[in-house]
């Protein structure tokens, strides 16, 4: 033992032996040990990377130490095919290792490994003979996670509802995950809605609330965006969308139809409710009633008319002529409304209105002279409440003494929302004590709306006609008759004429409100059916295909095709009803604007005398501007005439002709209507209501000048005309074809002719002046003396002057008419 101990001591101070051999030779006496190593290792790596943090350090220690091979650490063997990890020597002789990854780590496929650890010293020598291993260590690694993946809805669209006026807790719930492995980044830690200025939040879980109560009617659809955030704060990549549907409370009422129906003019019948259905809310129902009302106030008088005055009217309607129009358009001679204020405009029909300021006189002339015991006075009226406490008395019509003094003969007013009409009779007819003041109560009187009222005379009795039911007077006063004079009478419109006991005529008593169609006429409106027609709409509700309800649904409607009532027991049948009320306008030129319509139901459930109630609805009919016709008048421009040749006549028109054209609306195309008979163009009737021809210049001379038009001319046709020194008026609802005829045959007379040129201007109007001519010039070239006499040699060579010129009328759109 001695000598091995000294051996070993030169060994290690010379690497020799004493006898100065090489010790390598007693290598069997050196690797003693094996290698000691830690029981268990436990390591940490972060994913992605190769470098494992092992607690304790990974050490090897030999017992061998310092004897060179036996007592150094040469290597170490992990066991486990299936573990990516590998350990390596730092330091031989202090025993120093490290593991790490074979590969890349991914903690989303293996969070965790387990596996067997074992240090082996170097042996006896370099070969590693006689190497020693250590025990085995159990090591246990554990893969750090990197925040690698953001969260991921579970779908990209939510939709979830909600009762309108109700706040809930949680209407749905979002969910997001996280693909990472770590708690830390793999779980959901907060959800935003990301969306600006919403009534909604949205807690850690996801569970969307509302933070006020919706509204149907305002917002039936909400969408938002949502987004997610995992523990380490990553944010979802993409937002979820949340659609949230506000279901409205189940309230009775109807649903499915429109507040604004277009109208176009000329289509016809256009149904109004054709998706409408009534939602009860409640089991079956007994009974329904639904009440259909189209108000027109806005439209002209009330509703849409036949634009023609009230003269024409009652002509188309089939009473006899004779009727004198009070308040006609304002052309040629019937110029006294000239001054008078339109009300409605130029698409409403004719209508005047009255603030308390204006009054007009009807010319002598007009003043029907012939009344007796049986006359009518009709008229259109819309009035109001009068101002202050005692309202004083409203004139519509007044025939009063022109001077002198103060009488009123006859007269229309309103008084306190009465309805007066005075008579006096006078001794020639009768001296005793006589009805003389009609008075009516109604309340149509003073509600601002449009009616049609008839005074029909038939002394002593007077009837009154509002909107054709008759009205008896509630009261009638008897006077003395007046006595006869030789005063002259003054019929007025909007006032009555105060001639005598004032220091100045002036007029009294203004009427405030608005009239139309004022005409006066003797003798008896001859039928209730005249007078329907005088006031019946050319607009209405109808029932498309009323047959197909069958008997299950009762229908009423109103001759003025107003009102519609339908009763039934069957709840669809009741809505299939509804789906066929339409609106119809049977006006060629419909006054546009819009038409209020109301729908009104009662409900009875079985057993109950009513059980929901459903509430009005209101909807408006806009009729669109129609298409409006142009009316041409074309022929000769220039006649040139012998002064001696006046004194038989002239016809100013023979080569007369009148078109009138109608632009369809949104098109280039043109509809005709022409005074040639033969009519391939005339597809509808087309009316004009008069034609002035003006004389420009000085007026026609008394006794020497005239316009002349012989009454043969008017047979079978519904025209009429009126002449003076400043021209004539023919009027009359007719066709193009008929004034053409008759204007031809108008001939002007001059037995002087002193003036060598005479100029007439022609316009023609339809629908009451609505729709107006061009003004149609013809001069007259009159030749006098030798002038004469050169005319008649040249008659076989006329000079340029004298032809008859046809100009080509050009209309846009590169359309263009000619003869």
């Amino acid at each position: 033992q001695l000598f091995e101990q000294c051996c070993w001591e030169m060994l290690l101070s010379t690497g020799k032996y004493p006898d100065g051999h090489i010790c390598f030779h007693i290598s069997f006496l050196v690797n003693k040990h094996k290698p000691w190593i830690e029981s268990s290792y436990h390591g940490v790596i972060t994913e992605n990377s190769d470098v494992v943090l092992l607690d304790p350090p990974l050490v090897a220690l030999d017992k061998d130490a310092p004897v060179p091979y036996a007592g150094e650490i040469c290597g170490f063997h992990v066991h486990g095919l299936s573990a990516p990890f590998e350990a390596v020597v730092l330091n031989r002789t202090s025993g120093e290792g490290r593991l790490r990854a074979r590969g890349p780590i991914d903690c989303e496929r293996q969070r965790e490994f387990t596996f067997i650890i074992q240090a082996r010293d170097c042996g006896t020598g370099p070969e590693g003979h006689g190497e020693k291993r250590s025990h085995k260590a159990v090591v246990h690694v554990e893969v750090g996670d990197v925040n690698e993946f953001s969260p991921v809805f579970g779908q990209l669209e939510y939709h979830g509802s909600v009762t309108e006026g109700k706040v809930y807790d949680s209407i749905l719930q979002v969910q997001a995950s996280d693909q990472d492995c770590s708690p830390q980044y793999s779980q959901i830690c907060n959800y935003q809605i990301t969306s600006q200025d919403t009534a909604f939040a949205i807690d850690r879980n996801g569970n969307i609330r509302n933070t006020a109560s919706l509204n149907f009617d305002k917002k039936s659809h909400y969408k938002i965006h949502v987004t997610a955030f995992d523990c380490g704060q990553k944010r979802a990549a993409q937002d979820a969308v949340v659609h949230i549907h506000v279901q409205p409370i189940c309230k009775p009422g109807w649903q499915g139809w429109s507040k604004l129906i277009d109208y176009e003019p000329g289509t016809g019948s256009k149904l109004l409710f054709p998706k409408m259905h009534l939602e009860t809310c409640v089991g079956w129902v007994s009974w329904i009633r639904t009440t259909v009302e189209l108000e027109t106030s806005g439209a002209g008088r009330g509703c849409d008319r036949q634009s023609h005055s009230e003269r024409a009217l009652q002509k188309l309607c089939g009473a006899s002529s004779g009727s004198t129009d009070l308040l006609p358009a304002p052309s040629g001679v019937f110029n006294w409304t000239a001054t008078l204020v339109a009300d409605g405009g130029r698409d409403s029909d004719l209508s005047y209105r009255f603030d308390g300021r204006q009054a007009a006189k009807i010319p002598d002339w007009v003043v029907p002279q012939n009344l007796t015991d049986q006359f009518t006075i009709t008229t259109w009226m819309k009035h109001g409440p009068s101002p202050g406490q005692r309202a004083e008395k409203e004139t519509l019509l007044c025939n009063s003494d022109k001077t002198e003094m103060n009488r009123h003969h006859y007269s229309l007013y309103v008084h306190n929302c009465r309805l007066v009409f005075l008579l006096r009779t006078d001794y020639t007819q009768t001296d005793s004590f006589r009805p003389a003041e009609f008075h009516w109560k109604l309340e149509q009187i003073c509600d601002k709306e449009w009616h049609y009222y008839v005074i029909s005379v038939d002394f002593p009795v007077v009837t009154l006609y509002v909107d054709g039911v008759t009205y008896d007077p509630y009261l009638v006063t008897d006077d003395w008759p007046i006595h006869s004079s030789q005063i002259d009478l003054q019929l007025t419109v909007g006032a009555c004429w105060q001639g005598g006991e004032v220091s100045k005529a002036k007029f009294t008593q203004y009427f405030r409100g608005s009239l139309s169609g004022l005409t006066i006429r003797s003798g008896k409106i001859a039928s209730q059916k005249i007078i329907s027609c005088l006031q019946t709409c050319k607009e209405g509700l109808d029932i498309t295909s009323p047959e197909s309800l069958r008997q299950r649904i009762k229908f009423h409607l109103n001759p003025a095709q107003s009102l519609v009532v339908m009763e039934g027991e069957d709840l669809e049948q009741m809505n299939a009803a509804l789906r066929k009320v339409s609106y119809i306008n049977s006006r060629q030129f419909p006054t546009k604007g819009a038409r209020h319509l109301r729908i009104s139901t009662a409900v009875q459930c079985f057993g109950e005398d009513v059980c929901i109630s459903v509430p009005d609805i209101e909807a408006v009919v806009m009729v669109m501007q129609p298409s409006e016709p142009r009316i041409i008048i074309t022929g000769a421009e220039h006649l040139t005439v012998p002064a001696s040749n006046l004194a038989l006549g002239l016809s100013l028109f023979r080569d007369l002709h009148i078109i009138s054209t109608v632009t369809n609306t949104g098109t280039k195309n043109y509809t005709l209507f022409t005074d040639k008979p033969s009519g391939a163009l005339k597809e509808i009737a087309h009316n004009l209501d008069y034609c002035d021809i003006m004389v420009l210049g000085e007026e026609l001379r008394a006794g020497l000048e005239s316009l002349e038009l012989h009454h043969s001319a008017l047979l079978g046709k519904h025209l009429e005309y009126a002449n003076s020194s400043t021209g004539m008026s023919i009027y009359g609802v007719d066709s193009i074809s008929h004034y053409t005829e008759v204007i031809r045959q108008v001939r002007y007379q001059s037995r002087q002719a002193v003036d060598s040129v005479r100029t007439f201007r022609l316009t023609c109007s339809e629908l009451n002046g609505r729709y107006t001519s061009d003004q149609y010039m013809l001069q007259v070239n009159i030749l006098h003396g030798e002038e004469a006499f050169e005319h008649v040699n040249h008659a076989m060579a006329p000079p340029k002057y004298m032809q008859i010129i046809h100009p080509t009328v050009t209309e846009s759109n590169s359309y263009s008419l000619g003869e």
